[in-house]
């Protein structure tokens, strides 16, 4: 199948992208072809943020949002930022916040249900969006550009060989290709390899974002309220913090993002979130009521000096792909929504001048002379900072954000990656989790029951090893089998063979598609791929 534009993700970025692409179009008379793949079952599907938008870039896509129906229909009305202490919380005046805590003129929305209405949009305007089909493999030219993807095959057995059902992937060729598949994209890795990609840019840092959708008593509601939360239960040296938002129909999303270059092996980022949530600051907002929903999804965390290039010959990377989030602000998708727009506007531009398979280097200038460029450029050290502790980071984040207002004549950079960060386990205290109480805090497996994951059983595996015995006799031996611990869904456990000897197991099936595995095994031996079209979670109200 041959198009214009084809886009790989149907998220926020990708979505914004198509929308962008037809109306420029349609406002010139011209006749566009504009595809969207999307892995989950829907439009919406694996979409998972926090989250609280800042309505600037969907005002520029979509002026009329609002008339139009656009689920942004809860503002912010209060802002709180805890430091909390294992029984106390102190909260930070709002005076002294600085703007990247405050969010007046912001919304708390459910991003899924926000990508929900921009695919209705994109429809609208003729779009062709194919949920349910996962784009496996990137197709290439004789001049090694980039032409198209094909989607995964279907009803391929564990043992690779097709079963009964099987269906051959579809070749789409496209005379440019944007990828916005979200944070750690394998697609994207695997361009960002080729093409080299990162060569000018610090290691991209990540954070896991672990999230529970509760429905509360009338008496608990305040639409709007936005708390903010750092310190305990995560030791002063541990990146991370929670948030709790106040949304619509009496839901409150509560979770964490935890840093994934923390040290000590036996951190669960799972366990960390349910203890987070028996402090006293946290569990007044959610007793009494009940867990509907959870999920887990890595986020980009690395900003301005973390971006790679954005372009090559063929296509180009948006969104989180990219790494576009603002961890200052805990905010990514009007960054996903404004680099689809520009992405779609080079592409549109190229397409006018009959340029094909060519870089779209009118993107990356774009950017650049972009209000999201001034806006990263400032919170370029966010991350940094923040990285060498709660103390000195909080301290010099203020400094930069409150006093200097971003113009801070410095810029700090990473040096290394997250994997690279784990010590042995024999040097790092063993941290005691307490069970669940399944009222407040709960264990993986029921989690992943909410997350309405389900995956084709006969599938093979798409979570893959580059070497078998490495989990075992490297992950196990010195580093504790961490696998176990930083993965939120319970793929990954040590199982004893009658012979004694240690096996890792993997259970792909619980799978809720975060890529935590892909960024923090030490080895860098796991691989995550795509599997079927449809597999995965299904949230909903996320």
């Amino acid at each position: 199948m041959d198009y214009d534009v084809v886009i790989v993700g149907g998220g926020p970025a990708g979505l914004a992208a198509a929308i962008r692409l037809k109306q420029l179009a349609k406002s010139q008379s011209r006749e566009l072809s504009v595809c969207v793949l999307e892995k989950g079952a829907e439009v919406g599907a694996h979409i998972l943020s926090g989250a609280v938008m800042d309505p600037r870039a969907i005002t520029e896509l979509l002026p009329d949002w609002q008339a139009d129906g656009a689920p942004l229909n809860v503002p912010v009305v209060e802002d709180q930022f805890l430091f909390l202490t294992k029984t106390g919380a102190h909260k930070v005046p709002n005076f002294l916040l600085p703007d990247c805590f405050q969010n007046h003129g912001n919304y708390v929305i459910s991003l899924s249900d926000v990508v929900k209405w921009l695919g209705q949009q994109a429809e609208a305007l003729e779009v062709e969006i194919f949920p349910g089909f996962a784009a496996a493999q990137v197709v290439y030219g004789d001049d090694g550009s980039v032409r198209g993807v094909i989607t995964g095959d279907m009803g391929i057995e564990k043992n690779g060989e097709p079963g009964g059902n099987y269906q051959p992937g579809m070749q789409l060729n496209a005379k440019y290709t944007l990828f916005c598949e979200g944070t750690r994209g394998h697609l994207g890795r695997e361009l960002m390899e080729r093409f080299d990609l990162r060569a000018n840019s610090d290691p991209q840092s990540y954070g896991i974002g672990i999230k529970e959708l509760w429905e509360v008593p009338e008496a608990q509601r305040k639409p709007g309220l936005v708390v903010h939360s750092a310190g305990w239960p995560l030791d002063t040296k541990t990146y991370g913090g929670g948030f709790l938002y106040h949304g619509a129909d009496g839901t409150v999303s509560v979770g964490c993002v935890i840093g994934l270059a923390y040290r000590n092996p036996h951190l669960s980022p799972f366990e960390e979130f349910q203890r987070l949530k028996t402090h006293p600051a946290i569990r007044k907002h959610l007793e009494g009521g009940k867990r509907i929903s959870y999920g887990a999804r890595a986020i980009t965390a690395g900003g301005l000096n973390s971006l790679p290039t954005l372009v090559f010959p063929g296509g180009a990377l948006a969104g989180c792909e990219a790494g576009f989030l603002n961890a200052s602000r805990i905010k990514g998708s009007h960054a996903a929504i404004k680099t689809g727009m520009l992405a779609a506007e080079a592409a549109f531009e190229a397409l006018g001048k009959d340029r094909q398979h060519d870089v779209l280097s009118t993107y990356p200038e774009a950017f650049r002379a972009s209000w999201l460029h001034e806006e990263l450029h400032k919170a370029r050290n966010f991350k940094p900072w923040m990285s060498k502790g709660l103390l000195l980071g909080t301290a010099m984040v203020g400094l930069e954000q409150t006093v200097l207002r971003g113009r801070m004549p410095w810029t700090l950079h990473t040096k290394k990656a997250d994997h690279e960060y784990l010590l042995p386990a024999a040097s790092c205290a063993p941290i005691d989790y307490p069970k669940p109480d399944g009222k407040l805090t709960f264990d993986k497996l029921s989690s992943v029951f909410v997350a309405n994951v389900s995956h084709e059983e006969n599938q093979p595996a798409h979570l893959t090893l580059k070497d078998a015995s490495v989990p075992v006799a490297i992950n196990l031996k010195r580093y504790g089998g961490p696998e176990a611990r930083y993965c939120p869904a319970g793929v990954y456990e040590f199982v004893k063979e009658d012979s004694g000897e240690d096996r890792l197991q993997i259970n792909a099936q619980n799978c809720v598609h975060c890529k935590t595995c892909d960024i923090k095994d030490p080895t860098q031996n796991i691989v995550w791929v795509t599997p079927e079209g449809s597999g995965g979670p299904t949230y909903s109200g996320m």
